[in-house]
């Protein structure tokens, strides 16, 4: 009888304080590590191709691109790192020791964080590109798109420090047995995060892209009882109104899909119930990871053009990052 206790261990030597194996095998548990597995896959292949994109041609260097960047940054790492480590909980003992463990939960908050800080920098950068058209060149550059990112990863770092601070501070301070990996916060601190990484953000997004709808509405009836007597001065203003209108439409539904994969989870924590045992909810929610770059080979013809160069292997011929994606 102990020796079959013993195998039931996550550390058999430690008889009084180690954890017990997870032991569930219900096929829904199976199924839903299963589909966890493969769209971590499809994370990290998708999320790659937009970095390298972005990354590797010149002409992709815009501010909006900068901002898709960063997103594609956070995505990659929810795919390398977070999924496989929620499939990694739930079907295996914590074998990695408790600073991974605390690092890990670390990384979950910064991820999460600038994921949301991302989809407020989207929404103001279309703000500014419909709503004031004629300032957005100067008010929205390269350089200012990068102090941007790098401020909402650093305001991320800072806000997971605080969050887990003593986790941190004490790595397994929570676990009640070796083989064990959990993070207890505060009611304080769920009621902070709740208006920081839902309802603040998420109202933002609704104001700014409220606004955009109305005046990219109003823009759209302008151009189409334009005369067809223009200047082509105004043609090419025209032409980058449209322009800038289909980046709005097409960030939009990026927004959107966001909203609609980020709500659930929250709304159901809200209530009480852990997402882990609402698999839909936990599954939609990161299933947002895998869509982003779906979106983009949907609406953007650079994007399938830059995969094309990237999956062909033109992008290692000399001067490659120079080729017109646009």
């Amino acid at each position: 009888m102990e020796v079959q206790d013993g195998a039931e261990l996550c550390f058999p030597q430690l008889l009084n304080t180690s954890c017990r194996k997870p032991t569930s095998h219900r096929f829904q548990d199976v199924l839903l590590n299963v589909v966890l597995s493969s769209i971590s896959v499809l994370t990290i292949v998708l999320n790659l191709l937009v970095i390298i994109s972005v990354s590797h041609f010149r002409q992709l260097h815009t501010p909006t691109n900068i901002l898709l960047l960063s997103l594609a940054v956070s995505d990659f790492l929810v795919g390398i790192v977070l999924l496989p480590g929620e499939i990694y909980l739930q079907t295996q003992c914590w074998f990695l020791g408790d600073v991974m463990c605390s690092l890990y939960y670390c990384l979950l908050y910064i991820v999460f964080s600038t994921s949301v800080g991302n989809m407020v920098l989207i929404s103001v950068d279309r703000y500014v590109a419909i709503c004031h058209p004629l300032h957005y060149p100067a008010r929205v550059t390269v350089t200012k798109s990068k102090l941007c990112v790098l401020l909402c990863w650093f305001f991320s770092i800072c806000y997971s420090n605080i969050i887990t601070k003593d986790l941190l501070i004490q790595p397994g301070l929570y676990n009640s047995c070796y083989g064990e990996c959990i993070l207890i916060v505060s009611y304080i601190a769920e009621v902070v995060d709740f208006v920081v990484n839902f309802i603040a953000p998420v109202t933002a997004i609704i104001l700014l892209y409220m606004r955009v709808f109305v005046v990219a509405v109003s823009q759209a009836h302008a151009m189409r009882s334009h005369t067809a007597a223009v200047t082509h001065q105004q043609s090419v203003t025209q032409s980058t109104r449209k322009s800038e209108l289909k980046a709005a439409r097409t960030l939009g539904v990026l927004v959107l899909v966001f909203l609609i994969c980020f709500c659930p989870f929250y709304c159901v924590t809200l209530a009480g119930i852990s997402p882990h045992t609402a698999n839909l909810v936990f599954l939609i929610f990161y299933l947002n990871s895998c869509l982003n770059p779906l979106i983009y080979a949907l609406f953007y013809p650079w994007f399938r053009k830059a995969v094309k160069h990237i999956v062909t292997l033109q992008i290692l011929q000399p001067g490659s990052c120079e080729v017109s994606m646009l």
